[in-house]
């Protein structure tokens, strides 16, 4: 009962943040390092892989492709937390929220691999 409360929230986090992507692109947009070509492309992508990924956790048939979906698109957007975290007071975040959130981007690596089961 325990893991299909947990994928719920899971796929509700990934469905709700790839949704901002789209409604909301603002943020994204911000925190994309500049060597990065077409920010708002990358940012709808990843929007639209969060989204799918989410939904993918849901059905038994695409689970594992989900969850290994969502493992790799949080190694692939990586770069932009790190980036947030260096760029952190002109972002108007506080420096430690944001260098606090890398640590957590591996507990969601881990949340989104244990959810394939």
């Amino acid at each position: 009962m325990l893991h299909l409360v947990s994928r719920y929230a899971l796929a509700a986090v990934f469905v709700g943040a790839g949704l901002l992507h789209f409604f909301k692109p603002a943020p994204y947009l911000r925190i994309m390092p500049p060597a990065l070509p077409a920010p708002l492309a990358l940012v709808y992508i990843s929007g639209f892989f969060e989204v799918a990924g989410g939904l993918g956790l849901l059905l038994g048939a695409t689970r594992w492709v989900a969850a290994l979906g969502l493992v790799l698109l949080l190694v692939a957007v990586f770069p932009a937390n790190v980036y947030m975290a260096q760029q952190a007071g002109p972002m108007g975040l506080p420096a430690w929220a944001a260098w606090g959130r890398l640590p957590l981007q591996a507990l969601l690596v881990w949340w989104a691999w244990s959810a394939r089961r």
